[in-house]
């Protein structure tokens, strides 16, 4: 069966035991925002774990952040960093013409419109009927501007999935309403819906970008270590020109959720240890009524630490960076994946003690300025 018939189902292998990192907290946990080729980040980010023999227990992704995270699952541990090399040697757009600044705005103005006009070896390629009008019927596995024929091929060649099936590591994937690898890269309307069965479904960057819920609602609850790698920066200047807003307005776009996301869930796993507190104040001859007990599942001792990985923005990046597969591109934020997260691992935030009401511990990323004088 091809990757497009396999429905990965998000299942955790129930004899696994939760790996640790170096002093890490219980199960590691790596979650992958979508982000076209900003994903090269991504796969520095794995190199810095598996080099310091960091394998996650659990992949979630969205968009490029599914397909990097089905090579990583789908594949032996010594096979992960070689699989992600070839995808983006294969993805990987050939410059051309090789001119510092200033041509260098002519020179990504005609790597784009190249993007756009003839696609990505080995992803994506133009659907011509698409470019004929706006109301003429394709058929719903095919109304998108490019078709991802060459993406079932590459992931059918680099990918495993009897691997996949056995869930060591759990792979969850973000679509509308399933998960699935091809599904969670469909981004209308230049990508076209995935059928399997009798319904179709796009990418699930409409719903949610990062889907780090689907930790926190996870049951049972678990102590994990997350990496969060983020492709999108919710923050910047003012916008001044179109062009600048373009590039600000997909920024937001993409990365506003995260944001709340976080702060809801850290309001509520306080709320969970609350009551867990509280339960222990109550006579041991009422906390084993029905009523207490009933109430007492509510309350929650487990504490996930959130490690916020955040792709700097490259010089001269607008709003065309997500479709950016230059050679150049790719290496320099594999380059910044890899460093911000072996400075990550360096630190390691979540090791010592911390306030036992908290659930959620959010560790942000140090400012740039930090990182030089380290």
């Amino acid at each position: 069966m091809t990757i497009v018939q396999k429905i990965i189902a998000a299942k955790p292998a129930s004899a696994r035991k939760p790996a640790k990192a170096a002093g890490g907290p219980g199960r590691i946990v790596l979650v992958l925002q979508g982000g076209g080729a900003l994903g090269a980040y991504q796969a520095g980010v794995y190199q810095a774990l598996h080099e310091a023999n960091i394998e996650p227990d659990w992949i979630i992704g969205t968009s490029i952040g599914a397909i990097n995270a089905g090579i990583i699952a789908g594949n032996h541990v010594k096979d992960r960093l070689p699989r992600l090399r070839e995808f983006w040697r294969r993805v990987e757009r050939r410059e051309i013409f090789h001119f510092a600044a200033p041509w260098r705005g002519v020179v990504d103005a005609a790597s784009y419109f190249t993007t756009l006009i003839g696609g990505i070896p080995g992803f994506f390629e133009p659907n011509p009927l698409a470019f004929w009008g706006t109301h003429v019927h394709l058929g719903a596995e095919k109304a998108g501007f490019y078709s991802t024929a060459p993406l079932e091929k590459t992931l059918n060649e680099l990918v495993d999935c009897s691997l996949l099936n056995r869930c060591t590591p759990r792979l969850t994937v973000g679509a509308a309403n399933v998960r699935h690898i091809m599904a969670s890269g469909a981004l209308p309307p230049a990508f076209p819906a995935i059928r399997i069965g009798e319904d179709y479904y796009w990418d699930g960057g409409i719903l949610s970008n990062t889907p780090t819920e689907a930790i926190f609602d996870d049951n049972p609850r678990r102590d994990s270590l997350i990496f969060a790698v983020h492709l999108w920066n919710p923050t910047g200047e003012a916008p001044e020109t179109m062009w600048e807003v373009l590039h600000r307005q997909k920024d937001i776009q993409y990365s506003s959720r995260v944001a709340s996301h976080i702060a809801r869930q850290r309001q509520v796993h306080r709320m969970r240890h609350v009551i867990s507190q509280l339960v222990k104040h109550i006579p041991e001859t009422d906390r084993n009524s029905p009523e207490v007990r009933e109430l007492a599942g509510y309350g929650c001792v487990t504490q996930m630490h959130v490690v916020r990985l955040l792709a700097p923005s490259l010089d001269n990046e607008d709003h065309t960076k997500d479709i950016d597969f230059s050679a150049s591109g790719i290496r320099m934020r594999w380059e910044a994946g890899y460093a911000d997260t072996r400075r990550a691992i360096e630190r390691a935030p979540w090791e010592g003690e911390f306030d036992p009401l908290e659930g959620v511990i959010l560790h942000q990323p140090m400012p740039i300025e930090a990182k030089a004088t380290e």
